[in-house]
């Protein structure tokens, strides 16, 4: 009787192990499947949502977090901007030289520094074309490029022209506050249009751009132009590090007066010691491979210089010349420092 209680109570024991082992085994693959391991072993990844600061402001004025959907419609542009890495990674890169271009502009034109967000949302701070036909940094469609003083053409299309299309837009800009007398309407009106705008104003019966009902791409367009404000001004909260990842450098050029037609531009570019590439990245607005002038007209050619102004057959020629290697080589570029 004696051996059956020592037995009885060892199997208990036994049994008690066993439920303790098995616990902590459902408890381990309860954690790998919300954190995964990867086949190496290494910790994966992991994605977090970020808390609003207790006040935002956008170009002077307060957005309205208090309003539950403004709050979530600014932490989905925040999520979506943060983990989109490389889109979001080459536009903080490309702040670095085209940003020092658009600022002052806004700046002599009068208008709120924050309003160069809506140039990075629109084009990421590329010569893009949308396919419904807008160009450029600033997404112009041909008529409003018309209106607001762009030449556009076959040969010249000044929507391509940064310092042209910037102080268009800051027209656009100006007229649009003297109508709506808010930033954030601006915005709105920018992308949609200033009927589409008027009609929703006129039919809601509202005044704010916060209580308006639009399309969900005008609805998120204000609230992606904070986000990316959010990130460029805190770059380290959000998982980027440009003390690692350096920007692009501005471009350097020479400015050449040209008042007389140039029929070829590929000898053109030559004749001025540059590839006919280097020319059209230097001057995105020349469309063909000709610039008429007509009598009393001018135009302003961007000439690349050093260190821009490298062709690939010098490149060739310095390393024969020094008897080296053709290896790769990181120029210096400044960090991000906005």
């Amino acid at each position: 009787m004696k051996y059956r209680k020592i037995t009885i109570a060892i199997l208990l024991v036994l049994v008690s192990v066993l439920v303790l082992q098995w616990h902590r085994l459902s408890i381990l693959q309860a954690k790998q499947q919300v954190h995964p391991q990867t086949p190496d072993g290494l910790q994966p990844v992991q994605l977090f949502s970020f808390d609003l600061p207790y006040e935002i402001w956008f170009a002077g004025e307060r957005i309205p977090l208090e309003m539950f959907y403004i709050a979530e419609n600014l932490e989905r542009e925040l999520i979506v901007n943060t983990y989109w890495h490389s889109s979001t990674m080459l536009l903080l890169k490309r702040a670095g030289r085209w940003l020092p271009v658009i600022e002052p502009i806004l700046e002599e034109q009068g208008v709120p520094n924050d309003l160069k967000y809506l140039c990075m949302i629109e084009s990421n701070l590329t010569n893009t074309r949308s396919p419904a036909g807008a160009v450029g940094f600033w997404q112009f469609m041909e008529s409003t490029a018309k209106e607001y003083g762009l030449e556009v053409n076959t040969n010249v299309d000044e929507r391509y022209h940064l310092e042209k299309a910037t102080r268009a837009a800051c027209r656009y800009f100006k007229k649009a506050y003297d109508k709506y007398g808010s930033w954030a309407l601006v915005a709105a009106a920018y992308n949609a249009g200033t009927k589409r705008i008027d009609g929703f104003l006129s039919e809601q019966q509202a005044s704010s751009y916060f209580d308006l009902l639009m399309a969900e791409e005008t609805e998120r367009y204000l609230f992606r132009m904070i986000a990316i404000k959010m990130i460029m001004n805190d770059p380290d909260k959000y998982g980027f590090y440009p003390l690692a990842e350096p920007q692009y450098q501005p471009l350097k050029w020479r400015t050449m007066l040209v008042v007389e037609s140039i029929p070829n531009l590929a000898e053109f570019a030559w004749s001025q010691g540059v590839s006919y590439k280097l020319l059209k990245y230097f001057n995105p607005w020349l469309r063909s491979n000709q610039l008429p002038v007509s009598s009393g007209k001018s135009y302003e050619i961007k000439i690349p210089i050093a260190p821009f102004n490298l062709t690939h057959q010098e490149v060739q020629t310095i390393l024969l010349n020094t008897n080296q290697e053709a290896v790769p080589i990181k120029p210096e570029i400044p960090v991000y420092d906005r």
